[in-house]
C-alpha cells in the first residue's frame, strides 16, 4: 500500500509545484482596460486581455473574417455601463455585458451580450444577446502590435476603438 501512495505524493508535489510556479509568470495576453467618462459620474468601462502580433498575420487569418470573435484573448471582454446608454443607436442600460464582433474587410458587427462570465469562445450565447450593431472600420497609418481597446471623448459619449494589425473599428456611445 504504502509503494503506490508514494508515487502518488510525488505526482502531487510536481503538479503543484508547476501550478504555483505558472502562477507567477506573466500572461501573454496581459489584461487591460479602457473608461469611457460620460460625465456626471456616468461611465464605460471595457476589460479585455490584449493579445500580441508577433508577426502573425491577424485579420483574416488568425482571427478570421465573418466568425464571431471574443474581441482580445482569454475570458471574454467585458462592457460595464453605470448608467443607460446607446451603443450604435442602440439602447444598453446599467449592467454587466460581455462584447463579441464578428470582422470582416469592411464592416464589422459589435455583439452585446447579456452572459458573463464565460470564457470566449466557442460563441453559443445567441439567445442572451441584447443587440448587434454596426461597427466603421478603418485602415491605421502604421502597424498596431498590441490588440487595444480605447476610447475617444466626443461629445456627450466616447467613440470606443478597437485597434489592432492595421484595422480600426469604431463605434459611437452616447449617455442618454
Amino acid at each position: 500500500m504504502q509503494k503506490r501512495i508514494v508515487p502518488l505524493v510525488i505526482v502531487a508535489i510536481l503538479f503543484a509545484s508547476t501550478a504555483f510556479a505558472q502562477m507567477g509568470k506573466s500572461r501573454p495576453s496581459p489584461s487591460a482596460s479602457a473608461t469611457c467618462d460620460l460625465g456626471g459620474g456616468k461611465t464605460v468601462t471595457t476589460n479585455y486581455s490584449s493579445p500580441r502580433m508577433r508577426g502573425r498575420k491577424i485579420y483574416g487569418d488568425l482571427v478570421p473574417f465573418g466568425e464571431v470573435w471574443r474581441t482580445g484573448a482569454n475570458e471574454a471582454t467585458t462592457f460595464v455601463p453605470s448608467a443607460e446608454v446607446e451603443v450604435g443607436g442602440k439602447s444598453v442600460p446599467v449592467g454587466n455585458y460581455t462584447i463579441f464582433t464578428v470582422p470582416n474587410a469592411d464592416k464589422w458587427t459589435l455583439i452585446i451580450n447579456k452572459k458573463t462570465g464565460e470564457w470566449g469562445i466557442p460563441y453559443k450565447y445567441e439567445s442572451d444577446e441584447l443587440a448587434r450593431v454596426d461597427m466603421k472600420v478603418s485602415k491605421l497609418p502604421s502597424s498596431v502590435e498590441d490588440f487595444t481597446i480605447s476610447y475617444v471623448k466626443s461629445g456627450n459619449g466616447c467613440t470606443m476603438n478597437i485597434d489592432w494589425e492595421t484595422t480600426r473599428a469604431s463605434v459611437q456611445i452616447t449617455a442618454k
